[in-house]
């Protein structure tokens, strides 16, 4: 079977990298992570992808001028020829170079178009559903324009908000469907895709 070359890129701990990464290693996911790219040079999932083995790029997003932040990723993803570029964790908007349009998918903590734009990430995404008195939230995977969170929708899982929720149990809540959403929508959009020389 081919498998969809993956570029993934992160921002912060990894941890959405890691669950991919897991589901590939238990044969659930017919993929292949080639490259894995940072726009923080301390972002802890940076060493923990160099752990894993994964060819892995820094390309700072507070140290580079605006037009070399874009450049530079779109080269590396162009370089590692992949095949779906996977947004996991990753805090800033990158201008999506016409190559990879269609291409790029990310996962966002609530159900889009709620709670989604520049500003909604990680604890606040939460703290705002629990502030707004929301009985449901959940997570979105979709495809990305060059605007925070927008894009045609892959696929949604809603879960319950408790009455006694905090931010962080509530949190808890929405990555455990996050776990399981976002492999099933890299398997959805990625096997149309697979170079035939994958495998």
């Amino acid at each position: 079977m081919d498998r969809a070359g993956l570029g993934v890129l992160i921002s912060g701990g990894g941890r959405t990298l890691r669950n991919i990464h897991e589901h590939i290693e238990a044969g659930k996911l017919p993929a292949t992570i080639v490259c894995v790219i940072s726009s923080r040079p301390d972002a802890p999932g940076v060493q923990q992808a160099r752990r894993l083995g994964f060819k892995v790029y820094v390309v700072p997003r507070a140290e580079v001028p605006d037009p070399d932040f874009h450049e530079g990723i779109g080269r590396h993803l162009s370089e590692a020829d992949v095949d779906l570029v996977c947004m996991a964790g990753f805090c800033c908007l990158w201008r999506i170079p016409p190559v990879f349009e269609g291409q790029v998918i990310n996962i966002h903590p609530a159900l889009l178009p709620d709670f989604g734009g520049k500003g909604f990430y990680g604890r606040r995404v939460h703290v705002a559903v629990l502030a707004a008195g929301c009985k449901t939230s959940g997570c979105t995977v979709h495809f990305c324009d060059n605007q925070y969170d927008h894009g045609p929708i892959i696929l949604q899982r809603r879960v319950p908000v408790l009455p006694d929720d905090t931010p962080e149990t509530l949190a808890a809540r929405v990555f455990q469907q996050e776990c399981d959403a976002y492999p099933e929508a890299i398997r959805i959009v990625a096997q149309p895709r697979t170079h035939t020389h994958r495998s």
